[in-house]
């Protein structure tokens, strides 16, 4: 069996060579010196292959408890491989990854994508960040809105639903999403009341706004032949 002190010890070699732990585990030493641990498991008659991390960020111990679940699953009828990569999948189709790949593929300006990247740090991952696209529906994109709008936020929620449905269209464009349930939401956010400017009345006033308007260019239609 291993020993730290033994692992420690263990230089690079020309090529890839296995230090054994037994009863499967073993770590692959490389020529650049990464350490890497494997386990060695047979599942429906056929030997198969699990990696369960690197050292020293896994120690000794941690990789040997690895291995200890992963035969734990092969007893259970389970193929540990097949779950570590439904695992994986999992986490890649979650709203966070999703939104996060979105908004990588994004020419956003500065001002605005910061304002996106506050948006679903911290009005939207903190909820459903961490739940698969696949399975949000109306209720769970309204109740996080419903959060927004109790402090009187009512343009933010908007805007936020807007963010949220890019996410789900592009999961769906994607094939990691089936549906975007903002659309069941029309309505159901108050509606954001628009401000309307008084008006200029006062003659020194309206006298500033004609000059204003006079030096401003504008870009008017062509006319017709």
């Amino acid at each position: 069996m291993l020993t730290e002190a033994r692992i420690r010890s263990a230089k690079p070699r020309p090529t890839p060579y296995k230090l054994s732990d037994g009863r499967g585990l073993y770590l692959l030493i490389s020529p650049a010196g990464g350490r890497l641990w494997r386990v060695r498991y047979r599942y429906a008659g056929r030997e198969n292959m699990l990696g369960v991390g690197a050292y020293p960020e896994v120690s000794l111990r941690a990789a040997r408890e690895r291995a200890e679940d992963a035969r734990r699953q092969v007893g259970a009828g389970a193929d540990p491989a097949a779950a570590k990569r439904a695992a994986r999948d999992a986490r890649a189709d979650t709203f966070r990854a999703l939104a996060l790949e979105w908004l990588g593929k994004q020419r956003l300006a500065s001002a605005t994508l910061e304002k996106a990247r506050w948006t679903f740090n911290d009005l939207l991952f903190p909820y459903i960040g961490d739940r698969p696209v696949r399975q949000l529906t109306a209720p769970d994109i309204l109740g996080v809105l419903r959060r927004i709008e109790v402090r009187g936020k009512h343009e933010t929620a908007h805007r936020t639903r807007q963010r949220v449905s890019q996410v789900m269209r592009y999961g769906i464009a994607t094939g990691r999403a089936e549906s975007d349930p903002t659309r069941d939401l029309r309505g159901a956010l108050t509606p954001v009341v628009s401000r309307s400017h008084p008006a200029v009345t006062e003659p020194s006033r309206v006298g500033a706004l004609l000059r204003a308007i006079e030096v401003t260019p504008a870009t008017l239609p062509p006319l017709p032949p």
